[in-house]
């Protein structure tokens, strides 16, 4: 069985890094040890923006080397605009960032792991797989 592609979200970074929950501290540790781990570089842009010191940059520019680091393709943000396009025609008015990465987790067939509930609402018209957090 080959592993799992997950596409962890700035929400999951964050929590793992404050070590708030234990419980997602040891599903991410399982996820790294068990899966193929993707990061879109806006992920690592988000948490060098939130980064407290020059060590937490340091740590995250680390995951450079230590994950799948993945960019848009052609038409990522033209499928990301449609998204949100179409979830604001039923009422939902969702982060484009968000329909970004919900578009980059299609095209690299990754499951997404977040504690945004915005994915849920995305779901419910795109075709993501989300981890339960």
């Amino acid at each position: 069985m080959s592993a799992e592609k997950i596409l962890i979200d700035t929400s999951i970074w964050i929590d793992y890094f404050q070590n708030k929950s234990s419980i997602i501290s040891e599903k991410v540790d399982k996820i790294l040890s068990e899966n193929e781990v993707f990061v879109p570089k806006i992920v690592i842009a988000e948490l060098i923006l939130g980064a407290k010191s020059e060590k937490e940059i340091s740590i995250i520019e680390d995951f450079l080397d230590a994950f799948h680091i993945v960019d848009q393709k052609e038409d990522t943000w033209l499928k990301a605009g449609r998204l949100s396009y179409d979830l604001k025609k039923k009422g939902k008015t969702i982060n484009i960032l968000d329909c970004y990465i919900a578009a980059m987790a299609q095209e690299h067939e990754c499951k997404i792991f977040t504690l945004n509930r915005h994915f849920k609402e995305i779901q419910s018209i795109a075709d993501i797989s989300l981890i339960d957090s």
